[in-house]
């Protein structure tokens, strides 16, 4: 049975303390509001009735919550910018604390919104992760992704198609001003299939058949709505030269995975592919909740060896293989990246049921071992 037994996501606002909490549309951030902060103050901007009051007055907040005690939780505040304004002043003035959440900064960014100039914290919620839930099936998370209403849905093929009909389609490209929705349509399907890939805008502008720059906008919409993220390469080699090309990932595996329309069976090079992409949302699920100043890259050189992930300063090393048996020539590029300087720990993470050492400097580790060793901190130490 599945079913969601926690989340990491925790809130610890000292009194007087703000936080801006952002994360995708249905990502869970209302649910752990309704459930965690009861006594909070709700104003739900996605009600109509609400949207429209605040919309026509936004100082109406100021008059309704200037002798207020406790927090104040203003959801989707995107929707209205000018609301900012009056929460600078409540803080500023009467030391309120409020918890901002959006699924989208693109609006308060271009608009030059007032972002409270470094008064709120920001957070980040994540889709679900493995030790969040119960009934986890890899092979079935390939289809459903980890977006909590798509994880429990006993239909989560039909949940997909409506969220991204829905959502991703119109509300997106209604919120970025996006006049061409079916070019839009098609640089979604197309920026799925090359999820992980390097970025060639280029190419993919030959592919949806837009300029360049229309497509660089549309990455840069996807980021801030957190639809997706940039992985960086790695800068720092002294004796090789380096493919310097940032790779994007969409930020759920059952999102991409639909919009590229793949069928993942386990074994198959879908698989591996999604595999990787479903270790990288545990990698920045743990970075967003417990290490956010953690450096997630990746290695590849122009002679095409590649280490799919370096966490830290060369801390640790990750190569990622969706196989249940790892051979010597699975890491030829870890050791290549071991004669290209120091690195701390190097693994291989892999269907394989037990640790072993396959090279006195590189280790073979169980998806599900990494992902107990990622989240009690024996990689790193938490910083938040």
């Amino acid at each position: 049975m599945r079913k969601i037994i926690q989340r990491y996501f925790q809130l610890k606002l000292p009194p007087g303390q703000s936080a801006f909490l952002w994360g995708p549309r249905r990502v869970g951030k209302s649910y752990w509001i309704r459930q965690n902060l009861p006594e909070a103050k709700l104003i739900d901007l996605l009600e109509t009735d609400v949207f429209a009051e605040y919309a026509s007055r936004p100082f109406l907040l100021r008059e309704r919550f200037h002798d207020h005690k406790g927090l104040i939780v203003i959801d989707e505040v995107q929707k209205i910018p000018a609301l900012l304004d009056e929460v600078h002043w409540l803080i500023e003035n009467k030391g309120l604390s409020f918890l901002l959440t959006g699924s989208s900064a693109r609006k308060l960014r271009r608009g030059h919104a007032n972002l409270l100039a470094g008064r709120a914290w920001k957070r980040n919620m994540s889709p679900l992760s493995y030790f969040e839930v119960e009934g986890f099936d890899l092979e079935r998370i390939m289809l459903s992704g980890l977006l909590p209403p798509h994880f429990l849905s006993l239909s989560p093929l039909e949940d997909i198609r409506a969220y991204v009909a829905d959502y991703l389609k119109e509300e997106i490209a209604a919120e970025a001003a996006i006049q061409n929705i079916p070019s839009f349509s098609e640089f979604l399907r197309v920026a799925a299939i090359t999820s992980s890939e390097l970025l060639n805008y280029t190419n993919l502008a030959r592919e949806v058949g837009i300029s360049q720059k229309v497509v660089r906008t549309y990455f840069n919409i996807l980021e801030d709505t957190y639809l997706g993220y940039r992985v960086p390469p790695w800068k720092k080699s002294k004796n090789r030269r380096m493919i310097l090309t940032e790779k994007f990932y969409l930020f759920d595996v059952g999102v991409s995975n639909y919009l590229a329309r793949r069928q993942v069976r386990l074994g198959s090079f879908e698989f591996g592919k999604s595999f990787e992409h479903y270790l990288l949302m545990e990698l920045k699920s743990y970075q967003a909740y417990k290490n956010p100043d953690l450096p997630i890259v990746y290695w590849r050189t122009s002679a095409g060896q590649e280490v799919d992930f370096i966490l830290g300063e060369k801390d640790l090393a990750i190569e990622i293989k969706g196989t249940s048996r790892v051979h010597e020539e699975n890491i030829r590029s870890l050791l290549a990246l071991l004669e290209d300087g120091p690195v701390k720990k190097c693994v291989v993470v892999c269907l394989e049921k037990e640790v072993r050492r396959i090279h006195p400097k590189i280790e073979v580790i169980p998806w599900t071992i990494f992902l107990q060793k990622l989240w009690a901190d024996e990689f790193f130490t938490s910083t938040r």
